[in-house]
């Protein structure tokens, strides 16, 4: 992952249990609606094949990194599939010193103020606040007042509504998966619906 890159539209797309023949479909609806970054959950059944194919698919049109990576294992098997940035429901600190060692972005989750702190003393590229939804944007503020340094990803919770009042508020990033990848868009293959819900979290960030 290219970090100043991803700055510049510090927007991340969750993909969770994704049937591997809606993978190319979905792969070329997000590239084609603008957004620039996913990531794969390793709880996926197949999580490394779905990271490969996922990878060939978007020929470089796509950062592609792994989350809910849990244990070194699942760190192995996303870094051997080509993932280029990590994603963690919680602070892993195995999982954190083998990113931090080999300089791969990693975003670990957090909630509390001292496991954010603690996060971010770990070595995040950016804090994952989850889930952001049960306090709002309005804890994002709070949290920069003795932490002005800390990065904060806002993930779980953030809607096209709310999204300008978590970056207003002090978070540097989101993150948005089954209230845009919806289960039942995906079985019906509705990639117009799901298009058109990624846009307007984009239409709504000034670099988009």
């Amino acid at each position: 992952m290219d970090v100043k890159k991803f700055r510049k539209l510090p927007i991340i797309g969750i993909l969770r249990g994704v049937a591997p023949d809606l993978l190319e479909p979905l792969i070329e609806t997000i590239i084609a609606s603008g957004l620039e970054t996913i990531e794969i959950t390793m709880n996926t059944e197949n999580a490394g094949q779905l990271i490969r194919k996922a990878k060939s698919l978007a020929r470089q049109q796509l950062t592609i990194g792994a989350g809910t990576v849990l244990d070194k294992d699942s760190l192995k098997s996303a870094l051997d599939s080509g993932a280029t940035f990590i994603v963690t429901p919680v602070l892993v600190k195995e999982v954190m010193d083998v990113c931090v060692k080999s300089r791969i972005p990693v975003f670990p989750g957090a909630l509390t103020p001292q496991e954010i702190f603690n996060a971010w003393k770990a070595g995040a590229t950016m804090v994952k606040v989850f889930p952001a939804k049960f306090f709002g944007p309005d804890y994002f503020r709070e949290i920069k007042g003795p932490f002005p340094d800390i990065e904060l990803l806002a993930c779980a919770g953030v809607t096209p509504e709310n999204l300008k009042a978590y970056f207003e508020n002090g978070a540097s990033a989101i993150a948005f998966g089954a209230s845009v990848f919806k289960k039942e868009w995906l079985a019906q293959r509705d990639f117009t619906s799901i298009a058109e819900s990624i846009k307007r979290y984009l239409c709504l960030f000034p670099a988009a």
